[in-house]
């Protein structure tokens, strides 16, 4: 399924991508865009619903691990759509309190 990063997540990566000591988180965000690409159910991913948020014309929104088990683990938030074959990317960020 082709990705649509919103301006929000492509910001994200251009700041991760200007700080070297970030680059093992940056590398895990790309690993786990790849996976979301491939197979929007991947394992690893462990994808479910997120109450909290709705996309832009009310969709349900879906979180994405990035890292598990770790204090404020990243993560991705997205979309089915638009279109029927497309997954949209609404944000990328550290677990919220």
């Amino acid at each position: 399924m082709p990705l649509d990063l919103s301006a929000r997540a492509l910001a994200m990566l251009a700041e991760l991508a200007e700080d070297p000591g970030q680059s093992a988180k940056l590398r895990k965000i790309e690993r786990a865009l790849a996976k979301l690409e491939q197979n929007p159910r991947h394992p690893g991913l462990s994808a479910h619903r997120y109450q909290s948020k709705r996309g832009p014309n009310g969709e349900a929104v879906w979180e994405a691990y990035v890292k598990n088990r770790t204090p404020r683990a990243w993560r991705l938030w997205f979309w089915y759509g638009p279109g029927r074959d497309a997954v949209s990317i609404l944000t990328i960020g550290p677990q919220p309190d």
